[in-house]
């Protein structure tokens, strides 16, 4: 970039002539001085073997910082000092723009023999905001009052004799960030008059600035991707830590559970809580959304479920607790459906479902698919509502329950959005697997595969798949 930009600052030629501005139009070729804008030419080189050495060298050294410095402020102030230094000027200031609109605040003040600005520091708030609003640079030597005063009021009270700013900004083509601040250095010696090319290699000493800043922000930028980047890893760590053991010693049954976040995090959840009865709570939950957002949402309510379900007995209660919880704490906008499924010895099930996808179970004895039914909606959006524990359904040696989140019903090819999975998807591999009378664990894995090499292995959504097959009562996986 910096070698481009000398590139153009050395060989490129003013294309059009200055528009004069107020307090009035003057131009060198009379001697005149008055106050100029408009593109500063960059065509600084005079034929003048030691002046011109010396102004090459100030472009190369400063060249060389930007390239290689690694301290930004530093960088900045040794700028403005040599802002100072070839234009001869009194004092030199970095002003940036304030957020929304506000005030320019003044980031470096300087002034001549490298020392910094003591005590309050004012400047001519109106030439540096024209530069700023109109992206034209001003070059402006004052022989009067009234010109002073049409500047504005504070050259006049500064008595000012010689102000110049130019807006900084990138090399034409490399940027399309506008300008956030002026270069501006002004001086009250009579005999202070800023030359044309004073304002060209001034101009470019702003660029060199921009470019500092340019390269501070994308290393900004950088650093905080890559700790953002290792903070979703630690947290997509820290979650598929709270999955649980998979249990393998469970009376009448044998359990498995899946998931794959669409993200590094996910806003679905499984959690299998054993009860002192000896009953087996599965859950399934899925908060909209995926992301940190929504794993912040399942690790609350994970929690939340183990404390509540070691104290009660009553799925109803569980859920309406936490349902409470969650209204209280939830931005608008967010929710939690729910499906908790607790499994006796016996093959008796007890379900509670909250707004979730229907679960299914395969009968062995038939080889046909039931749905278990609609309960309550979904948590954290009603406070009061009142969740209810439904109807206890029996289960046979073969039987086949699963319960899943939208993500694997809504698995598709990229190329086809409108070819889903979908539950005929699910109901297929249910029906295979379950008739062949394969364990839980290979109809969670035939499920998901079967799903992701539809969709070519793309997670649009969070998946999570949870299987609970019958075995004879006294029998454990």
């Amino acid at each position: 970039m910096a070698a481009t930009l000398w590139r153009n600052m050395f060989f490129r030629r003013k294309k059009r002539k200055e528009a004069a501005v107020e307090p009035r139009t003057s131009g060198e070729e009379s001697g005149e001085q008055g106050a100029t804008a408009g593109p500063a030419s960059t065509q600084f080189l005079t034929g003048e073997t030691n002046t011109d050495g010396r102004t090459v060298q100030v472009l190369l050294e400063a060249i060389a910082r930007v390239s290689g410095s690694k301290d930004l402020n530093s960088l900045l102030t040794d700028i403005v000092d040599r802002s100072i230094e070839i234009t001869g000027a009194e004092r030199g200031l970095l002003l940036l723009g304030g957020e929304d609109g506000a005030a320019m605040e003044v980031h470096v003040a300087r002034r001549s023999g490298r020392k910094p600005v003591a005590g309050e520091v004012r400047f001519s708030t109106s030439v540096a905001g024209k530069v700023l609003s109109e992206l034209q640079p001003i070059r402006a030597t004052v022989h009067s009052e009234s010109e002073a005063l049409e500047l504005g009021r504070s050259v006049f009270d500064l008595k000012l004799r010689a102000v110049m700013c130019v807006p900084l900004s990138s090399a034409e083509g490399e940027s399309s960030r506008p300008p956030s601040g002026v270069l501006y250095v002004d001086s009250r010696a009579a005999t202070r008059q800023f030359q044309q090319r004073d304002l060209a290699l001034f101009a470019a000493l702003a660029q060199h600035i921009s470019i500092a800043m340019e390269n501070a922000r994308l290393h900004i930028d950088s650093i905080e991707k890559l700790r953002l980047e290792q903070s979703l890893e630690l947290a997509s760590a820290i979650q598929r830590d709270l999955m649980p053991e998979i249990p393998t010693d469970i009376d009448g049954w044998e359990v498995h559970g899946w998931y794959g976040p669409a993200e590094g995090t996910a806003g679905d959840f499984y959690d299998f809580i054993r009860q002192p009865s000896g009953r087996l709570a599965i859950v399934v939950g899925d908060v909209t959304g995926h992301g940190i957002g929504p794993a912040l949402i399942t690790a609350t309510a994970q929690a939340s479920l183990r404390a509540y379900m070691r104290m009660l007995d009553d799925l109803g209660k569980v859920v309406s607790l936490l349902n409470q919880d969650l209204c209280e704490r939830v931005e608008d906008g967010r929710f939690l459906t729910i499906f908790l499924a607790m499994l006796s010895p016996d093959g008796t099930v007890n379900g509670l479902n909250g707004g979730h996808s229907l679960p299914f179970i395969y009968r062995k004895a038939t080889g046909e698919i039931e749905t278990i039914g609609i309960g309550g909606p979904a948590l954290g959006m009603i406070p009061e509502e009142n969740y209810t524990t439904a109807e206890p359904f029996s289960t046979s040696e073969g039987d086949v329950l699963v319960i899943y989140t939208d993500g694997l019903t809504e698995a598709r090819p990229a190329d086809q959005p409108e070819n889903l999975f979908g539950e005929e998807g699910l109901k297929k591999v249910l029906v295979e697997t379950g008739a062949a009378g394969v364990d839980a664990k290979t109809i969670c894995i035939q499920l998901v595969e079967s799903a992701m090499q539809l969709s070519g292995g793309i997670r649009e959504d969070d998946i999570t798949v949870v299987v609970a097959r019958r075995r004879a009562q006294g029998a454990s996986a």
